[in-house]
């Protein structure tokens, strides 16, 4: 029997705690209450997607940082490899990564968040996404193989959505973009669905399809200035 998934997570779920140490000392899911969180894996360091990826998650964290949104990445590499992966970026790239990376060597948390490979001979994890909210429930989930690399924008964009539904009580149509129209849920009961005809406010395509006629407007994010000293690394095998 694959163990390789302990649970199985789903969409709606408390995400499982967990402690561990990363590049920025030891670091619980817990800490994160509160907040919206990315927790994110990936299958190795000093791999050329990865780095790719980690660059790019880098260059936008300003932007999840505007969304009260965190990102922690994982793998099953340890720590020192880590901190010597991100000295690398930094000094190659001119990019630091502002954000932890837990090692987890045995596999534990990636095995019970269902991010290790299928394959049992390749003990690795893959491009997994969980987007976790400020009440620790998994909202969304994503997986990427190995071979690809993340879009970051989506990313991005599906935190957007959620945050808007959340906040809104509305749901968001194929293709949403902030400041695009939103929809709202189907009816629950017979009632509503007499409200729904009468609200000058809705544009209805079906009695099950209407369109809010004025779409929300996207919240305006705060200005983000991140102060590069406050992001120094631990010292690495690279400082040695």
């Amino acid at each position: 029997m694959d163990d390789r998934c302990e649970g199985c997570l789903k969409i709606g779920q408390i995400a499982p705690d967990f402690s561990a140490q990363s590049t920025y000392g030891p670091v619980s899911l817990s800490d994160y209450k509160g907040k919206w969180l990315v927790f994110f894996s990936h299958p190795g360091d000093f791999t050329p997607v990865c780095t790719t990826e980690f660059v790019a998650f880098a260059k936008e964290y300003s932007e999840f940082v505007k969304r009260n949104c965190l990102l922690l990445g994982l793998s099953i590499d340890s720590n020192p490899s880590h901190l010597a992966w991100i000295e690398n970026i930094r000094r190659t790239q001119s990019v630091t990564i502002p954000f932890p990376i837990l090692a987890d060597r045995d596999g534990a948390i990636a095995k019970r968040y269902g991010m290790l490979a299928a394959d049992e001979k390749n003990f690795a994890t893959v491009r997994n996404v969980y987007i976790i909210d400020p009440d620790s429930v998994i909202r969304a989930m994503l997986i990427y193989p190995a071979t690809n690399g993340r879009y970051i924008p989506e990313i991005l964009r599906l935190l957007d959505a959620l945050q808007m539904s959340t906040k809104e009580g509305v749901v968001t149509p194929a293709n949403w973009k902030p400041g695009d129209p939103v929809l709202i849920p189907p009816p629950q009961n017979f009632d509503d669905l007499m409200k729904r005809s009468e609200d000058q406010g809705l544009n209805c395509i079906e009695w099950y399809l209407c369109y809010k006629k004025e779409a929300p407007k996207p919240k305006p994010k705060p200005r983000m200035t991140i102060n590069i000293d406050d992001l120094r690394l631990p010292p690495g095998p690279m400082d040695v």
